[in-house]
């Protein structure tokens, strides 16, 4: 009916916006007041959204909260990652201060390993969550990767969103990481990607090329968001992949293989294969590598050689309890997974504090009985 009234369509994410901002507006989003206190507390380490989204399934039920975060603000990826034209960052801040409403304790600028070993908060705490998601980013190994310009996409959109929070930022300030006149090139084809380069578009860079070594039809990214980077005149250059980055010092210009898909590789995808001869050269102010994110070295950052991992780097867990081999201590989204979607890292967090819940409980059944 309303398509038919001239209005056009409304979508279902257009109507949850309304119905969400509605509430907090109105105050229905109240601060959590469990029915009963318990004295058992969890350290949840990253204030991400699963550590978000577990901290508030855990105050619910009346467990003591303190979240940990290596950053300056709460939020992970939310507040840092994820483009303001996005994610509104008082959508954020807002959640933000309803955690600390709902008596939740967020220490911030706090690094495990650094400020305390993960056996030390273990002993504070009778429960601990690792939620810290992948920030270890992939890097292009190619000539002429040491020269000045050429950055990881974290530290660009890092910048940008810094920047758009009202923070003075040397960098974006001086010219450095800001795409204003620019001609930019971004190295990849997923979201983070596309992030990227409608940023550097919104920023008033000169031209904003993307590489991405297959074809449109293998992006990784959303399909909805290449779109909408093509509309706002990304110029996607398919099948290439960098050769070598050239220039006096700093990046002038990037000399690009093309490609060609070949068999399928384990993955069930088409290999990128490089053809002999077939190469362009594109001029380069600032290069943006977005080639995906892998986990830290967790046990060795934590100073917890004991941490089982996979042989990917992510911790690994009891896929329904998220428990990790040492007891107490549970892990949830990306650093489990694998870098992945912020609705996947929400549904972490809320079964590993299911999970948690479970464990305090049973435990506190266990001194009932013993006593």
């Amino acid at each position: 009916m309303i398509e038919q009234s001239g209005h056009g369509t409304v979508t279902i994410g257009a109507v949850e916006k309304f119905i969400t901002n509605t509430a907090w507006e109105n105050g229905w989003i109240e601060p959590i007041k469990p029915m009963t206190e318990l004295k058992q507390s969890v350290g949840i380490i990253g204030a991400g959204p699963a550590g978000i989204a577990a901290a508030m399934e855990l105050r619910k039920e009346g467990f003591q909260v303190t979240i940990y975060d290596r950053y300056d603000r709460t939020g992970g990826l939310l507040i840092y990652g994820i483009p303001n034209f996005k994610l509104d960052k008082s959508v954020v801040l807002r959640r933000t201060k309803l955690l600390k409403d709902s008596n939740v304790k967020i220490i911030n600028n706090f690094e495990v390993g650094k400020d305390s070993t993960l056996k030390e908060l273990k002993d504070k705490h009778d429960a601990i969550l690792i939620a810290t998601g992948v920030y270890k980013a992939r890097q292009v190994d190619t000539p002429g990767s040491n020269l000045k310009n050429i950055f990881p996409a974290m530290k660009f959109l890092t910048a940008s969103n810094r920047k758009g929070l009202g923070d003075q930022v040397k960098e974006f300030d001086d010219g450095t990481l800001n795409a204003e006149g620019k001609n930019v090139i971004v190295v990849g084809g997923g979201d983070t990607a596309m992030d990227c380069v409608r940023t550097a578009v919104r920023q008033k860079a000169k031209s904003v090329s993307c590489l991405y070594r297959r074809d449109k039809a293998n992006m990784p990214g959303s399909a909805r968001e290449v779109a909408n980077a093509e509309e706002e005149g990304v110029n996607f250059i398919w099948l290439s992949s960098p050769k070598s980055f050239e220039g006096n010092e700093k990046v002038q210009q990037v000399v690009i293989n093309k490609m060609r898909l070949g068999e399928p590789d384990s993955s069930g995808r088409q290999s990128p294969k490089t053809i002999e001869g077939a190469e362009e050269t594109l001029k380069a102010d600032l290069v943006i590598e977005a080639l995906g994110f892998e986990p830290e070295e967790i046990p060795k950052l934590f100073d917890e050689p004991d941490l089982e991992v996979t042989r990917w780097g992510t911790i690994k867990t009891d896929l329904k309890t998220l428990k990790t081999n040492i007891k107490g201590v549970f892990a949830a989204g990306d650093i489990v997974r694998g870098a992945s979607l912020v609705v996947w890292a929400i549904r972490d967090g809320r079964d590993a504090a299911k999970g948690i819940s479970e464990y305090l409980n049973q435990i506190s059944q266990n001194k009932t009985r013993a006593a």
